[in-house]
């Protein structure tokens, strides 16, 4: 036969571990959602546009085809458009992406 003292330690240690996993589920459970699918970019905008960060405010690859440049700022530029209740600026943002994405030229610098 086991003694008393092996048995209540025992019992002890079961009941200690099952607390532990029972407060470590209700964390997991209670843990924010986050979505796996997308990051966003979470700096601002740099003075002179990159090839990098149009590719990011479009949400396509540097080197991705005309078409998919063009489908991705006909996306993005619906949901930010200025009639549309958008920013003037994230609009004048995102056709800068789209130029320097298809290298057409303009002024280094944006309006504002």
């Amino acid at each position: 036969m086991a003694s008393p003292i092996v048995v209540g330690a025992t019992v002890g240690t079961a009941a200690l571990g099952a607390r532990y996993l029972i407060r470590a589920w209700e964390a997991f459970k209670a843990r924010p959602i986050v979505p796996h699918a997308r990051r966003f970019y979470p700096g601002g905008f740099e003075q002179v546009m990159t090839r990098r960060e149009a590719a990011l405010i479009l949400g396509v690859r540097e080197h991705a085809v005309i078409e998919k440049i063009r489908e991705a700022h006909r996306r993005v530029m619906v949901a930010n458009h200025p009639d549309a209740g958008g920013s003037h600026y994230l609009a004048s943002k995102i056709n800068e992406a789209k130029d320097v994405l298809l290298k057409k030229t303009r002024a280094p610098d944006s309006v504002f």
